[in-house]
């Protein structure tokens, strides 16, 4: 397992991504070797098949440190050429030369090792004269417009799907959270079974990130993107779901930790208990419906009902017993999940 982990994936890269890096890689050697004879068009296969990448917006960025990248590293090895010859000891000053550059002008790290390679490549497969330099740069060019091309027009990536995905489980176990903590008061639990309920609510917060992380992703899919009409909505739509389920997340989670905090085996016979699980089921309900106006069918419990639940805040007689801080917290924390529900400010 430690061995395979460090070069495979946990999943393919799709098909269609690998076909478009090799129709790019072909065309950039086809087009590069018909404008500049007279050597291989390695520099151009190169640039086009690491400029294709799962966006159009990262192809753009990639085909731009691709390009510094070569330039700087082509300037350091013609320069170096010219003065030392091209000696085997000169490309490995040049080598060093070009990492220290990249370091000094705090490129990136991808940028930094581009500079370093195109300067070996250069001083190791071609010559150092300026002619050569320039064919070079035009090549590297030509490959990274090439694969900007292909990646927009043949099916540009939107990714959308992992963003409907993540969100539609993030909505799912917060419904879930809010039924297992409405059955929780409803009637009496052990520590193990409460202890168990705050750390399932907990992993709402990295499934929350996951499902940000995801229309982020999504959104910067559209950049540059010919087909980010037809899917600008949608994103924008999940991007305002989110934006309203993240308060609700930290309610939540809140709550359980001050029913945990603060439980005792007598609580459900108060009958404000019995009435904040009801409207904690109803809250549930809400946020199914939430995620389902979305467009985004919740899991694991199904819509049952279009119309919400919560239609006002709860209102409770003051407690005579030593429950009234959880209540009051309790309380507190439906009323802004009604709010956020509901949209309110």
């Amino acid at each position: 397992m430690g061995l395979t982990t460090g070069f495979r994936a946990a999943k393919r890269a799709p098909l269609l991504q690998v076909a478009k890096s090799a129709v790019a890689t072909i065309a950039a050697w086809l087009v590069a070797g018909w404008l500049v004879p007279g050597q291989l068009p390695v520099f151009a296969a190169i640039a086009a098949l690491l400029v294709v990448q799962p966006s159009v917006n990262q192809s753009f960025a990639k085909a731009i440190e691709r390009s510094i990248g070569v330039i700087a590293g082509v300037v350091i090895a013609s320069v170096l050429g010219l003065m030392f010859g091209s000696a085997s000891w000169v490309v490995l000053v040049a080598i060093v030369v070009a990492m220290l550059a990249a370091w000094a002008i705090k490129m990136t790290p991808g940028t930094g090792n581009q500079v370093a390679i195109s300067a070996m490549l250069v001083l190791a497969l071609g010559s150092s004269s300026p002619e050569y330099a320039v064919d070079r740069i035009i090549e590297t060019l030509v490959g990274a417009a090439i694969g900007i091309v292909v990646n927009a027009l043949i099916v540009p990536p939107v990714l959308v799907a992992p963003a409907r995905r993540d969100l539609a489980l993030l909505g799912g176990e917060l419904a879930a959270s809010l039924d297992r903590l409405a059955a929780a008061l409803e009637s009496p639990q052990t520590p193990a079974a409460m202890q168990q309920l705050m750390l399932e609510a907990r992993l709402m917060r990295p499934m929350r990130d996951a499902a940000d992380a995801a229309i982020t992703t999504g959104e910067e899919s559209l950049t540059l993107n010919p087909r980010r009409s037809a899917h600008r909505d949608e994103l924008g739509e999940m991007r305002a779901l989110i934006e309203r389920l993240t308060p609700i997340v930290t309610q939540v989670i809140g709550m359980t930790r001050a029913t945990l905090d603060h439980y005792d085996a007598s609580l459900s016979k108060e009958p404000a208990v019995q009435a904040i699980a009801e409207q904690l089921r109803r809250a549930a309900h809400d946020v199914r419906l939430a995620v389902h106006l979305a467009d985004i069918e919740p899991e694991p419990a199904p819509l049952t009902s279009a119309v919400p639940a919560l239609t006002a805040p709860l209102v409770v007689a003051p407690s005579r017993s030593d429950h009234w801080i959880l209540i009051g917290s309790l309380l507190e924390d439906l009323r802004r999940i009604h709010a956020e529900l509901l949209d309110e400010d």
